[in-house]
């Protein structure tokens, strides 16, 4: 089972820039579709963006579209969330899985790390 660990998160303000880690425990890494999920206060848990197993193709919730880019790197087992453009609607813990689709929709497998707050500032 892969184990998680989020980093990278802080405090930045509207329009800025933040780079989010995650780093995975075992040897299976690459064979896993990972993405990352945010959770604002007194909101659920959603899906923010995916990146298959080789990298190759990327997936993104709308709402962050054309602001954040996931990318992964196999060999240091982990993946990486660049966040631009950042509004405080963005303000959430950020946390990472390993992740499978059905039809549209992503899902986590096994277990979340401890996750990494993000805040911007207005």
């Amino acid at each position: 089972q892969v184990q998680l660990v989020e980093s990278g998160g802080g405090l930045v303000q509207t329009g800025g820039s933040l780079r989010l880690s995650c780093a995975a425990s075992g040897r299976t890494f690459s064979s896993y579709a990972m993405g990352w999920f945010r959770q604002a206060p007194g909101k659920e848990r959603e899906f923010v963006a995916a990146i298959s197993w080789s990298g190759g193709s990327t997936y993104y919730a709308d709402s962050v579209k054309g602001r954040f880019t996931i990318s992964r790197d196999n060999a240091k087992n982990t993946v990486y969330l660049q966040m631009n453009s950042l509004k405080p609607e963005d303000t959430a813990v950020y946390y990472c899985a390993a992740v499978r689709s059905y039809g549209s929709s992503w899902y986590p497998l096994g277990s979340w790390g401890q996750g990494t707050q993000v805040t911007v500032s207005s």
